[in-house]
C-alpha cells in the first residue's frame, strides 16, 4: 500500500532524529517554505535532533547562512552537513594538488575551506596541466546545458582523468526554472567512459557524518531504525536513505511535482504514478507528502 500523509506529525513519534534535505524541501532557492520550517521546529521541541543534509558543493557554514537568510528558522535544525564538506576529504586523498575546476565562481569558497581543513590550497590549473577534475556544477547554470560541455568532457576522457563530483544532484528547481547540477555532467562523463568519484547523497560518507552530528545534538547514540531521512530527490535522498538503512519520507512536491495532477500540491500525488516511480527505483519510503508540514 502506498501511504500518503499530510503532516510530519503523523509519523514523527517513531523517530529520534531527522536528516532533512534543504533545496526543494525547506526552500526553492528564492524563498523558504514556512510550514516546512515549522514542522522541524515542532519535532525538535519534542526532543528530536535535526541535521540538514545537502548536496551543495560548498562547505556547510555558508549554506547555513543562506538557509537562515531565506527565512528558515534557526530553531529548525541542530547542524548542517554538505557535499562540500565531504568533497574536501576526497580532495585530500588525491595524489596531486593540481586540478581543473568545472563550476561557478561562487563555489571557489570550497578551496578556502580546504585550506582551513588541510593547511594546503589546491592549485587551479588548465585542463592540460590538471591531475584531476573537480566538478561543482555548470559554470553558468542558467544559460548552459550538459551538451555545451561535450568537447571538454571528451578531452578529459582522452587524458584518462578522474572526476570528483561535488554535487550528485542532476537537476534542481530555482524558483520555477529547472537548473542542471554537477551530477548531470558527471553522469554524462560516465556515459562516455570516464571515472567519477561522488561526494554527497546517495553515498554513505555524508550520512555517517550527519548521523554523528545528530548523536552529538542528542547526547546519545541513535539507532538507525529511529532516524528518518526527508527529501524530494528519488536518486539522491530516497535511494540514499535506503542504502544507509534509514526510513525515508518522500516530498513529492519538489523535483517530482509532476506526480500531482496539474501540479496541484494541495492534493496527494497520483497513487498509480507514485507506485510506478517507487517500483522503477526499487525503493519504498514509509510515506509520501506533497510538502513538508507540521
Amino acid at each position: 500500500m502506498i501511504r500518503q500523509i499530510s503532516s510530519l506529525s503523523e509519523i514523527s513519534d517513531r523517530y529520534d532524529a531527522i536528516l532533512c534535505d534543504i533545496w526543494g524541501v525547506l526552500h526553492n532557492g528564492l524563498a523558504s517554505f514556512a510550514e516546512a520550517s515549522e514542522a522541524l521546529v515542532a519535532f525538535r521541541r519534542r526532543g528530536g535532533a535535526v541535521v540538514l543534509i545537502s548536496n551543495a558543493p560548498r562547505p556547510s557554514p555558508p549554506i547555513e547562512r543562506q538557509v537562515l537568510k531565506l527565512g528558515v528558522s534557526p530553531d529548525a535544525f541542530d547542524a548542517v552537513v554538505t557535499s562540500g564538506d565531504v568533497t574536501i576529504g576526497l580532495m585530500e586523498q588525491q595524489a596531486g594538488d593540481q586540478l581543473l575546476h568545472i563550476g561557478p565562481a561562487r563555489d571557489l569558497i570550497l578551496f578556502d575551506a580546504a585550506v582551513e581543513t588541510t593547511g594546503a590550497r589546491p592549485r587551479l590549473v588548465s585542463l592540460e596541466d590538471a591531475q584531476y577534475v573537480l566538478c561543482t556544477g555548470l559554470r553558468s547554470d542558467e544559460t548552459e546545458t550538459v551538451d555545451d560541455y561535450e568537447p571538454e568532457l571528451e578531452a578529459l576522457l582522452a587524458r584518462g582523468m578522474a572526476m570528483i563530483c561535488a554535487n550528485p544532484d542532476i537537476v534542481i528547481h530555482r524558483g520555477d526554472a529547472l537548473i542542471y547540477c554537477a551530477g548531470a555532467l558527471a553522469r554524462r562523463y560516465e556515459d562516455l567512459g570516464g571515472s567519477v568519484i561522488y561526494a554527497g547523497k546517495p553515498y554513505g560518507p555524508i550520512y555517517d557524518r550527519a548521523l554523528a552530528l545528530a548523536e552529538r545534538a542528542r547526547g546519545a547514540r541513535i539507532d538507525r531504525s529511529r532516524v528518518l531521512a526527508i527529501g524530494d530527490g528519488m536518486r539522491t535522498d530516497i535511494i540514499g536513505a535506503r542504502q544507509a538503512e534509514l526510513d525515508a519520507l518522500f516530498v513529492t512536491g519538489g523535483i517530482h511535482r509532476s506526480l500531482h495532477k496539474e501540479e496541484d500540491l494541495a492534493s496527494p500525488a497520483d497513487p498509480i504514478e507514485l507506485r510506478q516511480l517507487y517500483d522503477d527505483h526499487e525503493v519504498w519510503p514509509v510515506a509520501a507528502i506533497p510538502l513538508l508540514r507540521p
